[in-house]
C-alpha cells in the first residue's frame, strides 16, 4: 500500500471513518467527530429500482410499507450480503456527512469483523471506492473498539475487548498494536431480537416484528436477574385467531428468551481466555475485560460475564461509539493507522 502525502486534493476532504455496521452505520469525521449514526437500511422501490430512503428514515418503512418498496438490510453478519445497495447507503452517507458537496473525495477507514475473507475485504473496499473515497483503509473492529474505549493499545500489555454489534460479536486479546487473539462470532444483537421473537410465537402463539422484539430487548432484556422485576405490554398478531392482540411479557421471560444467544457470546469469551498467553492472562486478571458495541447495553450483562469468568468486567464509556471514535483515533495518527491497517 503506498502512502502517498497529503495531496492538494485530500487538503480538501473531510477523512472518515466508518463503522459499517450490520445494525447501524456510524460515522466519524476528522475534525468534527461523530456526525452521523443511522440504521444500515435502504428501502428500494421494487417498480422503479430507486431507493425511496436511507437509514432512518427506511427504518421507519420496517413492515409498514406497500408491497412494491421493500426495506433491504444490505449488511449481513458484519460484511456485505448486498453489494449494490451497501454501495448507495454508503453513498448516501458519506454525502449527507459532506452536505451533499460534490468532487469531495474523502479517504476512508472502515472496520471490518476480524474473520473476514479476501473477498468479503474487496467487496468493502470496492464499495468504499465507488462511493468516492480516494484512498481506503480496512481495520478491525475489536481493535478499533478497544482504541475508541481508550484502552493503551500500543502498549506490551494484554487488553482483552468483547465488541456486540448486531450481526458479529467480535473477542479480541490486543497487545502492542497487534492482534494476540481473535474470534468472530456471528451471534450478536439481532440473533437477541430473533430469539425473542420465537419464544413469543412459541409461547403465546402471538406474531411480533423487528422493532417490537428490539424494543423488547432494550427496554426489559437482561442477561442476569434484575434488582427488581420489570414487564412491558407488547403488541402483535394472534397467530390463532388473526386479530391485533396485546400482551404482558416480564424480564424473566425475555431473560429465559435471550438465554442461548448470551450462552453463546460468554462460551467465546471463555474460549478465547483458554488460548491467551500466560503473562497476557496476568494482564487480563487486572485490567479485565472490556464491553463495547450496542449488544454490551443488554442489562446486567457484565455481571453475568464477571460471575461466569470471575474476572473485572467493565462497560466502555460511550458502547455504541466506540468503534468509529477508534477510528477517528487512526485519522488523527496516521502511524498507528499504518501499523494496525489490513493487507
Amino acid at each position: 500500500m503506498s502512502w502517498n502525502p497529503r495531496s492538494l486534493l485530500s487538503l480538501f476532504s473531510n477523512d472518515l471513518g466508518i463503522d459499517l455496521g450490520t445494525a447501524i452505520t456510524v460515522v466519524y469525521v476528522r475534525g468534527k467527530g461523530i456526525v452521523l449514526s443511522e440504521p444500515s437500511i435502504v428501502a428500494v422501490n421494487q417498480k422503479t429500482g430507486r431507493v425511496e430512503a436511507v437509514g432512518r428514515e427506511a427504518k421507519e418503512m420496517l413492515g409498514r410499507t406497500p408491497a412494491n418498496i421493500v426495506a433491504i438490510k444490505p449488511m449481513k453478519d458484519g460484511v456485505i450480503a448486498d453489494f449494490e445497495h451497501t454501495e448507495k447507503m454508503l453513498d448516501y452517507f458519506i454525502r449527507k456527512v459532506h452536505n451533499r458537496r460534490l468532487g469531495v473525495r474523502p479517504r476512508i477507514v472502515v472496520c471490518v469483523p476480524s474473520e473476514i475473507t479476501q473477498v468479503e475485504k474487496r467487496a468493502v473496499r470496492d464499495s468504499a471506492y465507488k462511493a468516492k473515497a480516494s484512498e481506503v483503509f480496512l481495520v478491525e473492529e475489536a481493535m478499533a473498539a478497544a482504541l475508541g474505549a481508550g484502552l493503551p493499545i500500543t502498549e506490551p500489555s494484554g487488553n482483552m475487548i468483547v465488541d456486540i454489534g448486531g450481526g458479529t460479536t467480535d473477542v479480541a486479546i490486543i497487545s502492542m498494536a497487534g492482534t494476540v487473539y481473535s474470534r468472530t462470532i456471528r451471534i450478536a444483537g439481532n440473533e437477541m431480537d430473533d430469539a425473542i421473537i420465537h419464544y413469543i410465537k412459541r409461547k403465546y402463539n402471538l406474531l411480533i416484528g423487528e422493532r417490537t422484539s428490539e424494543e423488547i430487548k432494550i427496554r426489559i432484556g437482561s442477561a442476569f436477574p434484575l434488582e427488581e422485576e420489570m414487564t412491558m405490554e407488547i403488541k402483535g398478531r394472534d397467530l390463532v385467531e388473526g386479530v391485533p392482540k396485546t400482551l404482558l411479557v416480564s424480564d424473566e421471560e425475555i431473560r429465559e428468551a435471550l438465554s442461548e444467544t448470551v450462552s453463546s457470546i460468554i462460551e467465546s469469551v471463555r474460549v478465547a481466555l483458554e488460548q491467551t498467553p500466560p503473562e497476557l492472562s496476568a494482564d487480563i486478571v487486572d485490567k479485565g475485560i472490556i464491553l463495547t458495541g450496542g449488544g454490551a447495553l443488554l442489562k446486567n450483562l457484565d455481571k453475568r460475564l464477571r460471575e461466569e469468568t470471575g474476572l473485572p468486567v467493565s462497560l466502555a464509556d460511550d458502547p455504541l461509539s466506540s468503534v468509529a471514535l477508534g477510528t477517528g483515533m487512526m485519522l488523527n495518527d496516521f502511524n498507528l493507522l499504518r501499523k494496525v491497517a489490513l493487507d
